[in-house]
């Protein structure tokens, strides 16, 4: 009657119907994946140095560190000069 078209629309419905199923899916996995990467909980912690080989990397010095604070602006020339002379005095590398 209908020229062989009606068993084929029965599987486009279902391709059809499985095509947006999957497309409304994946809308909703980026939707959720961009939520959760905008609320990162390390915001504002310090960066550890790079790894300059195999194992783990050696922590800064404190020189090093009393050197990133004053760069960073979290202490002032004279006392950045007083804790260095300080470190410097007790041997601390």
């Amino acid at each position: 009657m209908m020229g062989g078209y009606g068993v084929g629309m029965g599987v486009g419905w279902v391709v059809m119907g499985l095509f947006w199923v999957l497309l409304i899916a994946a809308i909703v996995w980026l939707v959720v994946s961009l939520v959760r990467s905008g609320h990162r909980t390390d915001v504002g912690m310090p960066v550890p140095p790079p790894a300059t080989g195999f194992g783990p990397a050696s922590a800064p010095s404190s020189l090093e560190l009393l050197d990133r604070r004053l760069a960073a602006g979290e202490i002032d020339l004279a006392t950045y000069q007083q804790v260095r002379a300080t470190l410097r005095e007790s041997g601390t590398r």
